[in-house]
This record gives C-alpha cells, sequence and structure tokens, in this order.
C-alpha cells in the first residue's frame, strides 16, 4: 500500500507542471501574491548503507539516513502579500515522500500564521532556525535548534523582525518567540511537551557601520509518560511532572530542591527533588556585524547551558564561534562569492568531568542527553541542535555506548571540536554552487569515553542549474563524502529536478 501511494504521489508531482502553467501567467502570483509552489523529484546514492553525512544533515529531517532513496517533494506557501497592512496571513504546506529502506511519507511544514503590526502568531511545523549564528545552512547550523530534525508543531507568539522602540528611532531593536510545542508519541518517553521562548536585541540604527546583538533561547522538553522508564528515583507512577504548575516550572527554571521538605514526594520522583522539571538547555549569544557597501560580516558567539555551569563559568571554553561574509555588490563578476563561513564548535569541557551541587564543581553536563528523557534533545530519531552531536545509533557501531534500562542513551559522542567552513556562490549568474568541509575531533562522553581520540572528515559540492528544455526546471547535483572513524566511510550523491511558480529561488 505504501509503494502505491508513493508511485501516486510521483505521479502527480510530475504532472504538476502541467497543472500549474497557467499561474505562472497569470499576475495575481507573479505581482501582486506572494504564493510560491515547487515540485521536486530525487534520486540518491551511496557506496555504503549510511547517507554520507551532509546530504541528510541539517536538512529538517526529510533525507533518508540511508541510501539508496528516491524522493518526491511537493508543497505550497503564501507569504505576507503587503507588508504595510496591519493585519497579515500566510500559510505553508510541504509533502515528502522517500522510497527507501523505511519509506515514509512527512509532512514537514504545514502552518497557517497573522501578522498585526510586528507580532506574528503561526500555528504548525515551520522550517526555522533559532539563534544568533547564519541561518543560510552554509555554516554548521546553530548549536540549540538548528534545522537538522523535522519542525516540531507548535503555537507560537513572536517578534519575526528585529523591532525598534520607537523612542530611540531605531537604536535600539528587539525581536523574539514564546512557544508551546508538542513532542511525538513513539519512542521510550511520549506526549511530552515543548516550552521554547528566545529574546535578541540589536543595538545600533540602520545607516551605522556597526551593530552589536546579544540574547538568549531557553528550550525546554517536560511532561511526558513512559511505560519502558522505572524506579521511583527517576519517574512516579509512569508519568513526569506535569500541568500548570509544573508549566510555570518549566518556564522559569526553578529548581525543585529549594523547596525542601515541601515538595510532594508522590508527584516528584527523587531525580525531580533535586532538578528543575524537565530538560533545559539553551544558549546565551552575542555578536557584532559590520556594515560596508561591498559587503557585511557577522561575528558571533552562542555560549552553552544545561544547567548551572554557565553561570560559574565552569563550561565558558564550550560554544560555538563563527564569522560570516556576504557579498552585497551588484552582481557583475562571472565568479561570484554570496556566502562564506567560517565556525568553529567546542564541547570538551562540560564544567567537567564530576557532577556536583557545589557551585565551582558544576561539571559533566552531558550535552544533548538526560536521566529521564533518555531519547535526549532529539525528535524522530534526529538531534534538534548541532549535528555534531549525533544520536548513537547513527556512530559507528564499534564505539561506546551507555545504557539505562537497557535502553541506549541518546547520543555516545557529546565532547566534539569542530572546525567548519563553508561558501555559496553564483556564476555567470547562472549556476549556482555551495561547498562544505568539517573536520572533527571526537572523545566520546564523560561516562562513557572513547578509547581514543576519533577523527572525521565530512564535506559536500552542490551545484545548481536551469534546465530550459524541461520548461525552466532547476536541476541540482550534489556529491558527499565520509571519511574517518566516527561513521561509515562513504561517498554519494544527490540528483533532483524541480519547478518553482512565483519564486525564482531554489530553496
Amino acid at each position: 500500500m505504501r509503494i502505491r501511494l508513493l508511485v501516486g504521489f510521483y505521479f502527480f508531482v510530475c504532472l504538476l507542471p502541467v497543472f500549474g502553467q497557467d499561474s505562472t501567467h497569470t499576475e495575481t502570483v507573479d505581482r501582486k501574491s506572494s504564493i510560491h509552489i515547487f515540485a521536486e523529484l530525487g534520486l540518491s546514492g551511496s557506496t555504503a548503507k549510511r547517507t554520507p553525512f551532509w546530504l541528510r544533515t541539517n536538512q529538517y529531517g526529510i533525507f533518508p539516513n540511508t541510501s539508496p532513496f528516491l524522493m518526491a517533494r511537493a508543497g505550497i506557501s503564501a507569504d505576507y502579500a503587503r507588508k504595510h497592512r496591519r493585519i497579515a496571513w500566510g500559510y505553508g504546506l510541504e509533502w515528502v515522500g522517500n522510497i527507501a529502506s523505511k519509506s515514509a511519507f512527512l509532512l514537514p511544514e504545514g502552518y497557517g500564521k497573522v501578522k498585526f503590526r510586528g507580532l506574528e502568531l503561526l500555528a504548525g511545523r515551520r522550517r526555522e532556525t533559532i539563534g544568533l549564528a547564519d541561518s543560510t545552512h552554509v555554516g554548521s547550523g546553530s548549536y540549540s535548534w538548528s534545522g537538522n530534525a523535522l519542525p516540531m508543531p507548535k503555537i507560537q507568539l513572536s517578534l519575526a523582525d528585529y523591532t525598534p522602540i520607537g523612542f530611540t528611532k531605531g537604536l535600539i531593536a528587539f525581536r523574539g518567540l514564546f512557544a508551546h510545542g508538542w513532542f511525538g508519541n513513539k519512542g521510550p518517553v511520549t506526549h511530552s511537551y515543548l516550552h521554547q521562548k528566545a529574546l535578541y536585541g540589536r543595538l545600533g540604527k540602520p545607516n551605522w557601520p556597526i551593530r552589536l546583538y546579544g540574547g538568549f533561547n531557553h528550550q525546554v522538553q517536560w511532561a511526558g509518560r513512559s511505560e519502558v522508564i522505572t524506579g521511583d528515583d527517576v519517574i512516579k507512577n509512569g508519568r513526569f511532572p506535569s500541568g500548570f504548575k509544573n508549566y510555570i516550572n518549566a518556564i522559569t527554571g526553578l529548581s525543585l530542591a529549594a523547596k525542601g521538605n515541601a515538595i510532594d514526594t508522590t508527584e516528584y520522583s527523587k531525580n525531580d527533588r533535586g532538578n528543575r522539571v524537565g530538560n533545559h538547555l539553551g544558549t546565551v549569544d552575542v555578536g557584532f556585524e559590520i556594515l560596508n557597501k561591498s559587503f557585511t560580516l557577522l561575528f558571533y558567539r552562542q555560549s552553552i547551558y544545561e544547567d548551572g555551569s554557565l553561570y560559574y563559568l565552569t563550561n565558558i571554553a564550550d560554544g560555538l564561534n563563527g564569522v560570516r561574509f556576504r557579498n552585497t555588490k551588484p552582481a557583475t563578476q562571472r565568479w561570484r562569492i554570496q556566502t562564506a563561513v567560517a565556525e568553529f564548535l567546542f564541547t570538551k569541557s562540560q564544567g567537567g568531568s564530576t557532577f556536583s551541587y557545589l557551585n565551582k564543581e558544576r561539571g559533566s553536563d552531558n550535552y544533548f542527553n538526560h536521566g529521564q528523557y533518555i531519547d535526549g534533545w532529539s525528535y524522530v530519531g534526529r538531534t534538534i541542535g548541532t549535528p555534531f552531536i549525533p544520536p548513537a545509533n547513527d556512530t559507528n557501531p564499534t564505539l561506546p555506548r551507555s545504557y539505562t534500562d537497557q535502553l541506549v542513551i541518546f547520543s555516545n559522542n557529546n565532547r566534539v571540536r569542530v572546525l567548519h567552513l563553508g561558501v555559496e556562490g553564483r556564476c555567470n549568474e547562472v549556476y549556482v554552487f555551495q561547498l562544505k568541509c568539517s573536520w572533527s575531533e571526537n572523545y566520546g562522553t564523560y561516562n562513557k569515553p572513547f578509547p581514543e581520540r576519533i577523527r572525521q572528515f565530512s564535506s559536500l559540492l552542490m551545484v545548481g542549474f536551469p534546465v530550459s528544455f524541461l520548461q525552466g526546471m532547476q536541476a541540482t547535483v550534489s556529491f558527499a563524502d565520509d571519511q574517518g572513524r566516527l561513521y561509515s566511510n562513504s561517498s554519494g550523491f544527490y540528483l533532483s529536478l524541480r519547478k518553482n511558480w512565483g519564486d525564482k529561488s531554489t530553496h
């Protein structure tokens, strides 16, 4: 039945150029409306069963982990048509069908949004990254919310763009979000929730040559049930704390330990009573941007927190450091670099190898792993944050893993050192290219360190170009390679044909 549905989906996508052809000639699509439609067919193969790292990573969870596979995608979206309307609306919907060793239909986007002046209300799934970093996917991805996993369904209220405070005349501007989301109902923990908030400020007027940025994001997985995690020290009656009062606990991030003997031991496990409700993580970000007539440079730093280590600066060495170059010159050159990114990710410290409640000895943060939510900081099997802290099931099976209740703890490699370089550009204003190269040194976890340093190199080269004799379709050819001992050595490709209506971008 699944294969029949996929074949039908492929047939539908192949006919989209016919069904949508008239719409490309109407002014409602090209000029007055902001409706965008696309359809894509893709094919991938590799020298190993595992899809190479940069073919499947930071793709919002739609590319299978295994190779070969066939993919069909189609989507429609409408952005805010008129920016100066007091109230505007938009939507997005995308379908993905994969034929692979585990075939699947996915819905990476399905949302509606309403905007009143600068305030946006959104419901559903939408592609997004969170944090002060490169947002073009030339970089390695923001630490806590990178675009690596399938988008999560949520309700979100946000200032989507930097909004100036009126009396400062554009000197100070803010953007932020407050969201409630739902994790999936598969895995060792089900029916858990997402609490998410972020606030970022910008200092500098639009005509200033330098702007300063700063802010934070806070991610919490809380509530939920489990039939496989046992023991009153970890969970009470198969449920983690939920309800409105625990929602407030998740929002504030206050530790229950401060309540002492006043806490209800029938609701809260020993683990809860000594910690915060839920799994908390995020980053504190700072940066500055240099603006020139020919280019912009963005320098950024994301400092990691999962408990009190960052407050006491015991893990201050950990974080994502980067610089992004953007070319703002008019397109006059034959070869043109649009964007270039250099990043260094370091997560080896984690406050040290010892966990203690003493303020100056808070360590063993065990990034993206958790004693209760043992499927870690993940959604539908993919890391939500930086892909360089991978699920244990994605790494070489000979490397050590940690277990609890005979279940694998999410990641067996969260102590890493990564250098990442990325470049994106154009040739003759027709060909689009992208190059990514990542060198990593991997050390496992403090609980289960690798016996020695494990090196890994992963790369990607992508070229896109129009195919005029196929009704203006865009072709993409990607080659990726993994060499090292963290993943299986593999070389692979992805070939695709894409048709856009109402938008010239290749996405």
